[in-house]
């Protein structure tokens, strides 16, 4: 899953961005809220984490403009403003939860878990499958003809991310961004090896194979049968 950071404390941002790509989210972090703003407005979040008081533009501005435009992505606000009043406004403006300032990560965790789980049971996406393989988001379980299949959290990102787009090649590009937040090319073959390494988990023993590779354009997920 992706989460957007938006906050201008970069003690802050550093030690929210590494906790949340050590339990597997893809993240992406702006320091001001105009680049808040555009990254929330030309990236596909599944939530955000923004701060009230930052440069250029305030949070609950950037969440109001947000709402006004369509917007859905949950929002949790970070805030040093801890009075009734000051939550009172930031759910006015479209915030989805509030969470003051000093914090512990693992309350924000269990926070963006809840408000992951509440969005994805509206739409009805906290469970995705292809063929025999079903992945649940939540509980990060991964599950081939019935076996359990234990996966790191770079693994389960990749797979996830596979079966959000089943049947379309996804080039390496697109997957160094998506999975690693890499916005230029590397030279590197993590791709290729976390690919070889999801494959071994994923297809090796079940008959047939799911992953495929395109050849000179990337990799795609998608069942024979389907």
């Amino acid at each position: 899953m992706k989460i957007l950071i938006v906050e201008d404390d970069a003690i802050t941002m550093e030690f929210v961005r590494k906790g949340l790509q050590e339990s597997g989210y893809n993240v992406e972090c702006a320091a001001d809220g105009e680049q808040g703003l555009s990254l929330a407005r030309h990236g596909r979040f599944d939530a955000a984490i923004i701060d009230i008081m930052i440069p250029k533009i305030d949070g609950l501005t950037m969440i109001e403009r947000l709402r006004a435009e369509g917007s859905n992505t949950p929002f949790l606000i970070l805030s040093a403003k801890r009075t009734v009043d000051d939550r009172i406004l930031g759910f006015k403006k479209g915030g989805d939860d509030y969470l003051t300032k000093p914090f512990s990560f693992s309350e924000l965790l269990v926070r963006l878990q809840a408000l992951l789980r509440r969005s994805s049971y509206a739409g009805n996406q906290n469970r995705l499958s292809i063929g025999d393989l079903t992945i649940d988001i939540f509980t990060r379980k991964v599950k081939r003809a019935g076996k359990e299949i234990e996966l790191q959290p770079r693994e389960f990102s990749l797979l996830e991310y596979f079966m959000r787009n089943p049947g379309i090649t996804l080039s390496k590009t697109l997957l160094l961004e998506n999975i690693w937040g890499y916005r230029f090319d590397t030279h590197t073959n993590v791709v290729d090896v976390l690919v070889h390494r999801l494959r071994n988990k994923i297809d090796r023993g079940f008959g047939r194979e799911l992953i495929r590779t395109v050849r000179g354009m990337g990799y795609m997920i998608k069942d024979d049968k389907d």
